[in-house]
Formats: structure tokens, sequence, C-alpha cells
């Protein structure tokens, strides 16, 4: 049924590079907004690096910005859990959020205080027959970090109950404001194709934004990779949780 939220944005994720680590969960206590907690998969609490393709992107779901449709992200995630009106919402909070165009970073600082940072970026996608190959990048001075996977076979949809599933069908964003409140969002898309990566990996020195226990974590082998076909999405307005929200979700 459709929401009775406000559509901030609308455009096409595709060709998702998702990099997934497991992670000491006390590293990330201190990011968790008030009013959600950690939500895990078989016990194991993830993050993940994803990188994707921003396309006919418009905003309040009509308007495109010349210039501003087709560009690059990066970020770097946790998943989150929280209770509200009668469901279980299952988010995403984002450590920090890189793309190319400094406008799109003010944007999304101004309007949801997401950690927005702009870098020069780059992407390949490379398909030969069954084979795939898709990589992202960024770079800062002299310095390049770059996610990269490759795959093959045929795209599937995640079975029931896998971690493919888990970290692909989280459809609330939480972000922490600085002054301690939460913002929460809807974002709606269709369920995604993936391809299981047969080699993935991470390079660069990525501490100036993640600090540097989990810019440690990210030069490890990865506990999985996919890549995902994507779909069109709708991001919706945020609504600032209150303290009765938060209090009822702890």
């Amino acid at each position: 049924m459709p929401r009775p939220e406000k559509i901030f944005l609308a455009a096409e994720w595709r060709d998702l590079l998702i990099l997934n680590y497991e992670v000491d969960p006390a590293c990330l206590q201190k990011c968790v907004p008030a009013g959600t907690e950690l939500d895990s998969f078989a016990g194991k609490t993830y993050v993940s690096l994803v990188g994707f393709r921003f396309c006919h992107t418009k905003l309040l779901g009509s308007i495109p910005i010349p210039f501003h449709t087709e560009f690059e992200e990066i970020n770097l995630r946790f998943y989150v859990r929280r209770s509200a009106s009668g469901e279980i919402r299952r988010g995403v909070v984002f450590i920090a959020e890189i793309v190319p165009k400094r406008a799109i970073a003010y944007t999304a600082r101004l309007f949801y205080g997401e950690n927005y940072v702009r870098r020069p970026m780059s992407h390949s996608v490379l398909t030969n027959n069954s084979h795939l190959e898709v990589e992202y990048s960024w770079r800062l001075g002299n310095e390049r970090c770059k996610l990269q996977a490759r795959a093959s076979e045929t795209p599937t949809l995640p079975s029931e109950g896998s971690l493919e599933q888990f970290i692909t069908e989280h459809y609330w964003g939480y972000s922490r404001q600085s002054n301690g409140a939460t913002v929460e969002y809807h974002v709606q898309h269709a369920p995604w194709r993936v391809w299981s990566a047969n080699q993935s990996s991470f390079s660069g020195d990525a501490s100036d934004l993640y600090g540097n226990e989990l810019s440690q974590l990210l030069t490890k082998t990865p506990a999985s990779a996919f890549i995902a076909d994507g779909s069109p999405v709708q991001v919706f307005q945020g609504t600032k949780l209150t303290s009765t929200h938060a209090a009822l979700s702890s």
C-alpha cells in the first residue's frame, strides 16, 4: 500500500557492489541513533561498504537537477532496528557517504544531517558473457581507495532468510543528529537480484573517513560480497523521532 510520506528523492540505484564485514558490536555502539538498537544476522553484527550508481535522479520525485542526475556514491553502513506502530523497522545507519558533487553532499547534510563528503570518484562496470566485474573508487590527494568484485553465473533473488536478504532488505534510514536527536526516513524499492562474488577486495587508507579501527577492518577479506542489479527507488522525507518514540523503542 502507498505510504503517506512525501517523496524527497526518486532515482534508480544500479550496479550495487556490497562488501560485508563482521564487526565487534562495541565499536559501533557510540554511533547507534537514539531510539534504535543494533541489528544482527545469525548472532553476528555487520558493516557494509557499498558502491553504486545514482541514475535519473529527481528531487521531490519529479524535478531533475541539471548535471546532478547521474553520479556515484560509496557509503559505509551498519544495521539497526526499532519497534514502531506494531512493526519491526529494519534500517541502516551511515558512518560516512561519499559523492563526487558538492551540491549533493550539502543537500544531504542539510535535510538529513548525514555525514556526506565530496571526493573525486570513478567507477567501471564490465560484462563479458556471464562474467561481471564492478569497481568503485575515490581519491584524496594522492591516496586512492578502491572496492571491486567479480562475479559470474546468473543473478537470482536472495533466498529467504539469507545474509543477502538481510543486507538488501532494510527499508529505513536512521540519522543521528548533532544534538543527539534521530531522524527516520523510509526507502522503498523492489527486491534486488544478486550475483555472489567469487573475488572481492578493498584497498587504500580510509582512516580519514572511518577511523583507524574500521579502516583496518576493510582491508581484511570480506565475510561476504555480492553485486546487486538495483532498481528504481524512492526516498521519503525524514521525521525527527521524539523522546517518546525513543523511549518506546529502547
